[in-house]
């Protein structure tokens, strides 16, 4: 299987099963963008203590990767627009690796930083290439669906890390003490990513390049040898015919077709994304996957609590992205959106109110009396289930269908490196938040975000649901030129 396959498959059923196995195999770079993530949840304190950093270092350790992420997600997708989605996935397959390697052998938070920064890029590269490649693959009756895939294999590697955190650390009776080989335990939690990495690298050889990028490249007999193992013979020409006519095929893409040459700056299409990527993040959905454990422990619950906790919130993750998977193409992107905002922002001001509330206990833990720390785990659960069927999928499914044929990669580019950004600006503050202001005021902040997003989206954004790419491109250019 690779980028000249010719000739149909025998029936619209094996058509739909190849597209699954694609979109399968290019979501595996969500899964490792997921547990990459994930992962520094249960070694934050360890770290601590293996580099001896204060609070200000410790935010630095776990918020680095999100500088590279915020540089791979902007390099990816011009670079895809260059050299092909699949040439730089196999890279960021390599970086992944390289990266979990390098995070277990550091020694000191500057080698640390360093590798976690090159898993970053790894990380910001796959989470705009593969809704990108996904949305271009797939037929515009299941597009919302199988762009889910990325953020259930996001979820999945989250609860994969998690999970594999959880047990090392029970293994061998915490993250700082000895496991296997005489190696510390959450040296192990960063190595686990080598083998998914390396399952990635290889099945990426098995997936063809995608259609769209090729007829840009001005490689329209192999985009049309790849449309036809996706769909019957006629369709496929007729698709090439309908690509060419969004897309300046005598040329490649580039980062200046964002502008809008008519009106001057930048076209409004990009500032919807790039709000939509910022509010993702400025609910504080990270905050909880990465700082996981450490919230927890300041809510009063043991290491091997909170590590639990941080499990149960995967599975919950999980279970209602499939939420997500079955509503997307049925009621559409918006309302989903419109939901999950005004649900994140109940959920956090509940949060608010226990945490602002609670006491505070000798050794500085606080202390939610009562039920109020069930009720607590309730609401925080709770406010995980809203993001897992609305902004967690829904953001990346937008994003990779809402932008033109002619520019896909670069808007993806400048979207990506706003999410980073805001990931970064949101993990790097929150230490410093919890010391001064307390979990209630900082909740407090994420919820007003949410109803940001509720109105946000109630306004500017548009339904994209049924229509293919192409009648997209159409749509979209036509208002702003």
């Amino acid at each position: 299987m690779n980028s000249t396959h010719s000739g149909p498959l025998s029936s619209p059923q094996d058509h739909t099963f190849r597209i699954i196995l694609l979109s399968s195999v290019a979501a595996i770079g969500g899964f490792l963008f997921g547990f990459d993530s994930g992962v520094i949840n249960g070694t934050v304190d360890a770290l601590r203590g293996a580099f001896d950093s204060d609070a200000v270092g410790t935010g630095f350790n776990v918020a680095s990767m999100l500088l590279g992420c915020a540089a791979g997600a902007f390099f990816a997708g011009t670079l895809a627009d260059q050299y092909g989605r699949r040439t730089i996935m196999f890279a960021a397959a390599l970086f992944f690796m390289v990266s979990a390697w390098g995070s277990g052998i550091a020694a000191t938070s500057a080698q640390f930083v360093l590798f976690r920064i090159i898993g970053g890029f790894a990380v910001g590269a796959a989470s705009i290439l593969t809704p990108a490649y996904i949305s271009e693959i797939a037929p515009s009756r299941m597009r919302g669906r199988l762009a889910t895939l990325q953020q259930l294999a996001i979820v999945i590697g989250l609860f994969v890390a998690f999970l594999s955190n959880y047990l090392i650390a029970n293994a061998s009776g915490g993250a700082s003490e000895p496991f296997w080989g005489g190696f510390q335990a959450w040296q192990w939690m960063f190595w686990m990513e080598i083998f998914p990495a390396a399952l990635f690298f290889v099945l990426l050889f098995l997936i063809p390049e995608s259609p769209r990028y090729l007829v840009s490249a001005g490689r329209i007999d192999e985009a049309t040898a790849v449309l036809k193992s996706l769909s019957h013979a006629d369709d496929a020409d007729k698709k090439v015919a309908d690509i060419l006519t969004t897309v300046t095929a005598d040329r490649k893409p580039r980062l200046s077709d964002i502008m809008n040459r008519v009106k001057g700056g930048v076209h409004p299409i990009v500032w919807v994304g790039v709000a939509l990527a910022i509010l993702q993040q400025f609910t504080g959905i990270n905050v909880v996957f990465y700082y996981g454990a450490t919230l927890w422990q300041a809510a009063g619950f043991t290491e091997g609590d909170a590590l639990l906790v941080n499990v149960i919130s995967g599975a919950v993750n999980i279970s209602f992205t499939f939420v997500a998977i079955a509503l997307v193409d049925k009621i559409g992107r918006k309302p989903l959106l419109l939901v999950g905002s005004l649900g994140q922002a109940v959920m956090l001001g509940i949060l608010a109110l226990f945490f602002g509330t609670a006491t505070l206990g000798e050794s500085g833990n606080l202390i939610l009396e009562g039920n109020n720390g069930i009720y607590a785990l309730l609401a925080a659960n709770a406010y995980i289930a809203f993001f897992a069927f609305s902004w967690g999928p829904v953001m990346w499914v937008m994003l990779g269908e809402m932008f033109p044929n002619q520019f896909r990669g670069a808007a993806l580019a400048v979207c990506g490196i706003a999410q980073w950004g805001a990931n970064f600006a949101i993990t790097m503050s929150f230490p410093v938040l919890l010391a001064s202001i307390g979990l209630g005021f900082s909740y407090g902040i994420y919820a007003f975000f949410g109803v940001i997003a509720y109105f946000f989206v109630k306004r500017f954004v548009d339904e994209t649901r049924g229509k293919t790419l192409e009648e997209l491109s159409r749509d979209i250019m036509g208002k702003v030129e």
